[in-house]
């Protein structure tokens, strides 16, 4: 093993490490918050832009996830699949877009609304994030609160996300997203946000499972479909949830 490869395992285990000491509580919190819309017959959205949506799709329609939590799919957010790639990063400053999108969902006031952008500085996420509170949504928040003090707001009333929210959880990723250094390098590389963000997404969702057993409601989780019986028990549970799934047609 290399030395970068050795350094870069190192990286991402020290901020899954840090994270779980530090953000204990506000996990514990996000839970409760999912939790909660789950038995009350809640809708749950998640949204990410750029290479966040890959956090925010790591929870939907997946074996072991929840069945109604949907993709907020804003369009052109979905990063590198959309041509050319840099238009995704250029829409994300875009005004209206987001709200627009959301006002065009089922989405109503108690419905809850994950929101993830690692820097938590551009319209978007900002707009969408105050937007759905304004509407009566519960929002948790996903950033590093490292970038509002030291980067700017791109938002025009100079907030972050992190000002829209009901809970905000912490990455604790550094300014620039590269945990690595070489001397021919000119930047920094070897980021681990995506690591760090999606491991903070799975263990909110695994406290709510714990959350809603322990209060005596089966959770409404999906099977691998890879395993016998998988596909028909998934179908079942999707037509039992029909009211709070849109990823369906």
């Amino acid at each position: 093993m290399s030395d970068l490869v050795g350094q870069y395992f190192d990286a991402a285990i020290s901020h899954l490490q840090r994270v779980r000491a530090e953000e204990a509580d506000n996990i514990e919190r996000a839970a409760e918050l999912l939790a909660d819309a789950l038995s009350g017959g809640r809708r749950v959205f998640t949204y990410g832009a750029g290479h966040s949506s890959l956090a925010a799709q790591d929870v939907v329609y997946r074996a072991g996830g929840l069945v109604p939590v949907n993709l907020l799919d804003v369009p052109g957010m979905a990063g590198v699949t959309v041509r050319p790639a840099p238009l995704a990063s250029a829409l994300e400053r875009v005004s209206g877009l987001a709200t627009t999108t959301l006002d065009h969902t089922p989405a109503r006031a108690g419905d809850l609304l994950f929101v993830i952008s690692l820097s938590g500085r551009q319209v978007m996420p900002v707009e969408l994030a105050a937007h759905a509170r304004s509407r009566g949504l519960h929002v948790i928040g996903l950033t590093s609160l490292a970038y509002p003090a030291e980067v700017s707001s791109q938002h025009p009333s100079g907030t972050y996300l992190k000002d829209h929210c009901d809970v905000v959880l912490d990455n604790k990723i550094a300014v620039g997203d590269g945990e690595l250094t070489h001397p021919g390098a000119a930047t920094t590389f070897g980021p681990v946000s995506t690591i760090v963000t999606s491991a903070l997404m799975q263990a909110v969702v695994a406290s709510a499972v714990g959350r809603l057993a322990d209060r005596g409601i089966e959770p409404p989780l999906f099977r691998s479909g890879n395993v016998d019986g998988g596909t028909e028990w998934n179908a079942k549970l999707m037509a039992d949830n029909a009211d709070r799934i849109f990823y369906t047609f």
